[in-house]
């Protein structure tokens, strides 16, 4: 009987193999020889399943963005019932390069960014979800107003965006020993704080 082979589990060993090169490498020097060597697999199977470096590497980023949901969901149902602000502090912490894997998170984010400044492609899939996590930022915020947990006054769309500056800002900080985890999120819980104020 021919063995069965999950095409997805293949995919996602091949995205992690890339992420853990990128971690250590960064993004340009990764070869898609490389990837199959660190994935154990060979060259050939690594090219059935995607045919150039550009879809692996976009694979790649959709796999990085579907673990981040999923921790995120995780962290924010154990901490009992979900509310605007559990549900940003999750998103904003997660941000943050606390530990091996957020850091190695953040740093293929950098990996990444620095590919989309010169590839119009890469680009526009690197950014393909900020808007929505903005407007899912600023739908938090305008559930808290309607609580009555965050002033009226306060601009739902702007407050977004101070938000997520707050915490990707901090992630080079933190990588380059200017700052570290635990001052980083103290900085996030002190701006929702006063957000929060009612």
């Amino acid at each position: 009987m021919p063995k069965q082979v999950d095409h997805e589990q293949r995919r996602v060993q091949i995205a992690e193999a890339l992420q853990r090169l990128t971690t250590r490498a960064g993004l340009e020097g990764v070869s898609l020889r490389q990837v199959a060597a660190e994935a154990g697999m060979s060259m050939g199977s690594v090219q059935h399943y995607f045919k150039t470096k550009d879809e692996m590497l976009r694979y790649a980023l959709e796999h990085r963005h579907k673990l981040r949901s999923e921790r995120i969901t995780a962290k924010v149902l154990a901490e009992g019932p979900p509310t605007p602000r559990s549900i940003l502090r999750a998103c904003l912490v997660e941000i943050l390069p606390r530990d091996p894997d957020s850091e190695g998170d953040f740093l293929i984010g950098v990996a990444y960014f620095i590919r989309a400044v010169a590839d119009p492609a890469m680009a526009k899939a690197f950014g393909e979800g900020m808007p929505e996590l903005l407007a899912f930022f600023a739908d938090q915020v305008r559930q808290a107003q309607e609580a009555g947990d965050v002033p009226a006054s306060a601009d739902p769309e702007t407050e977004a965006s101070v938000l997520w500056a707050i915490a990707d800002s901090q992630g080079s900080e933190i990588l380059m020993g200017h700052r570290t985890p635990a001052e980083a999120v103290a900085t996030v819980d002190y701006y929702l704080d006063r957000l929060f104020s009612g």
